[in-house]
């Protein structure tokens, strides 16, 4: 039961965090983790950039997206990158001492450069609080272009290795427009909407495989008789649409005061469906596609409910400084965050102790 559940709601949303990771890096954007699992210890390895790997806990998944963060530049972002490419690790305190600014200052710009991927944060044990170049990997386009040329081979450096910039001016830009705050509104669209896209887009295939390639068991209401049928492509297509039509409305239903309810009680945690991955699993790979479909087109359209930090949330957030022509400060939108996220804590653990009772209990 527990593998199953891993096997179906992992590659779920692995499958949401690649819409994200893909359209960001269509659009050049920088993506420092695509990971397997929740936030935590992890094995893996590094490829153009990207560290991709499993985590302790692999349920789930995530794609780190730099510069997502709110607010303004700091101001003294370009002179910290410079400071920490210069020495390759320096601590937080040498580089307030040095740019003559305050820690909370010298704390600000180097974090920022750490959410843009650009340099890399102290572990979480460290007293000194040491900041670090990133470990180089050149491209294998740069090996080739140097081996055309006869040129020396670019060489891989290692983390924290100093790497003097001779333009930081040009540096600093590059760096700025490998992050998703750079990008206009539509493209930042594009990468908040894909993951939702990529679980809908899944869904519909499946039902395709299900109804059209493998076929399903009916029987006949006046004979009991089972018959086998395939449906055409597009009349499975028809039913993976009408499939994300009755989810949608049933989400639609959470606002609704008469219906919330009925909605809630419907709903199920990650309990239930673990029990029910068990079981349309055990049934066949048609059963356990359609499964996987089934919970491929909540969580894609539980992710378009506008509050932060959902994906829709995002989406609201984008809107809503497009109107205004301004950014929602980084404090507002932490708090709604914040607020967002206690009040799904709160629907989880309803639906949590709903399922214990209802799958263990027996109540």
């Amino acid at each position: 039961m527990i593998l199953t559940a891993v096997v179906a709601i992992g590659a779920i949303v692995l499958m949401h965090e690649g819409g994200h990771y893909l359209a960001s890096r269509a659009f050049g954007v920088r993506v420092t983790e695509f990971m397997l699992g929740l936030p935590g210890p992890s094995i893996g390895f590094t490829k153009g950039g990207t560290r991709f790997g499993v985590t302790a806990v692999p349920l789930g998944g995530y794609a780190r997206v730099c510069g997502m963060d709110n607010g303004e530049v700091s101001p003294h972002s370009k002179e910290a990158l410079r400071l920490v490419y210069e020495c390759g690790t320096i601590a937080e305190a040498d580089v307030s001492s040095r740019l003559q600014i305050s820690e909370e200052d010298a704390f600000e710009a180097l974090d920022q450069l750490a959410e843009w991927g650009s340099i890399v944060r102290p572990k979480w044990r460290d007293p000194n609080q040491i900041w670090k170049t990133p470990a180089y990997e050149p491209s294998t386009k740069q090996v080739r272009e140097a081996s055309r040329l006869h040129q020396p081979l670019p060489v891989r450096l290692p983390q924290g290795s100093p790497r003097p910039v001779a333009d930081i001016d040009a540096f600093h830009a590059r760096e700025l427009a490998c992050q998703y705050r750079s990008l206009p509104f539509w493209k930042r669209s594009v990468i908040l909407l894909a993951g939702i896209a990529v679980n809908l887009i899944f869904a519909i295939l499946a039902f395709v495989v299900v109804y059209s390639i493998i076929g399903i068991d009916y029987v006949m209401p006046d004979t009991g008789e089972v018959q086998h049928l395939t449906l055409q492509p597009l009349q499975a297509i028809q039913a993976g649409i009408g499939a994300i039509v009755m989810t949608f409305q049933a989400i639609l239903g959470l606002f609704n005061p008469q219906t919330a309810a009925d909605v809630v009680s419907n709903s199920t945690s990650v309990i239930g469906i673990a029990v029910m991955s068990a079981d349309f699993f055990a049934k066949g790979v048609a059963d356990a596609l359609f499964f996987m479909a089934v919970i491929s087109i909540s969580i894609g359209l539980m992710n378009l409910i506008p509050l932060p930090p959902l994906d829709g949330g995002r989406f609201a957030v984008e809107i809503v400084q497009k109107i205004s022509r301004r950014d929602v400060p980084a404090k507002a939108l932490g708090v709604i965050s914040m607020a967002g996220m206690a009040l799904f804590l709160c629907f989880f653990a309803f639906m949590l102790n709903q399922d214990i009772q209802r799958f263990i209990l027996g109540a």
